[in-house]
């Protein structure tokens, strides 16, 4: 029997979890002996390797987060942690491996192919959906349901005291997560890193909105834009003279019962990726792309740089 094995590294997102399961259950029923890699990347280096069967993943799949830990892994850098990780996967007779990570996960396990041998296949995972050559990354829908019931229950208090509120999603320098859900919760403004803003302009009208009987905003800003958002709440008081508050939903963005459209393409994720290492894709990402699943290389993925999507952006310009 072909050993294989799956880890998690950087950050967690919800979806992880019915990934392993569906990992441990398709990996048995083509023959697979199934391994668990704990702590990510660190976890080859500390041979935190076990193998697993379905009693290791018995109700997982409505659990958030990893239950075999993630981490970000400095010393998988270096050449010669490389070469222990390699030592510990041969003592196991592994050469296939799954990762849930991101761009620099990617890079790391191609490093680490080209060096020695082991077959790999990624799979986009992070709730920031800035990952090049995807249209969707694992944990995306979750965190974007997260961050509309944190919008619709922060607008029952800004109705109620007729105040402003910004409220600021994750993202890094990618505003996906702000924009959709700008989009989809019907907020005023939406701030992100991608596109040039000017609060001057909107001045004037969020002005006429007050006269007209408007009693509050929902500004939603992504936390790479240039302004902070306590200076977005100070304009809509000085500016636009309405009570503001500031509402950072953080991590909470991560967490949570992964909903079924995450759980379902965690299932096809893994289902591609296991699929692939079987026949003759060696070193690839499972892309989700408007014509379906793609296995793609790493140069397209991990050394390309992401642009949110241009109908989304277009959809900005009418806000």
């Amino acid at each position: 029997m072909k050993n294989i094995a799956i880890l998690c590294s950087g950050g967690d997102v919800s979806g992880m979890n019915p990934a392993l399961k569906h990992f441990v259950e398709y990996s048995l029923q083509n023959g697979l002996t199934p391994y668990f890699v704990y702590d990510g990347f660190e976890g080859l280096i500390d041979n935190k390797i076990d193998k697993v069967s379905h009693k290791h993943v018995s109700g997982i799949i409505n659990r958030g987060g990893t239950m075999i830990g993630s981490a970000r892994s400095k010393r998988f850098t270096l050449k010669e942690f490389r070469d222990i990780a390699k030592k510990n996967l041969d003592a196991l007779n592994i050469d296939m491996l799954i990762v849930l990570g991101g761009d620099g996960s990617f890079k790391g396990m191609d490093i680490f192919y080209k060096e020695h041998g082991v077959k790999f296949c990624g799979v986009p995972s992070t709730i920031d959906n800035d990952i090049s050559g995807t249209e969707y990354c694992l944990g995306v829908d979750t965190a974007l349901n997260v961050i509309k019931d944190s919008i619709d229950n922060i607008r029952d208090t800004a109705s109620s005291f007729s105040r402003a509120f910004v409220i600021e999603t994750m993202g890094r320098n990618c505003g996906y997560l702000a924009l959709v859900s700008a989009l989809t919760c019907g907020a005023e403004l939406c701030l992100i890193p991608e596109a040039e803003h000017n609060l001057s302009e909107h001045e004037k009208d969020f002005k006429k909105q007050m006269q007209n009987g408007r009693r509050y905003f929902i500004a939603v800003v992504s936390e790479g834009i240039k302004e902070s958002s306590q200076e977005i709440a100070s304009w809509f008081e000085e500016n636009i003279g309405v009570e503001s508050r500031v509402a950072v939903l953080g991590h909470t963005q991560r967490g949570g019962n992964p909903t079924t459209y995450d759980r379902l393409m965690a299932y096809k994720f893994v289902n591609y990726a296991i699929d692939g290492l079987l026949s003759d894709k060696t070193k690839s990402v499972i892309c989700y792309t408007k014509s379906g699943f793609e296995y793609k290389s790493i140069d397209e993925v991990a050394n390309t740089k992401y642009r949110l999507d241009s109908e989304l952006l277009n959809y900005l310009k009418r806000l």
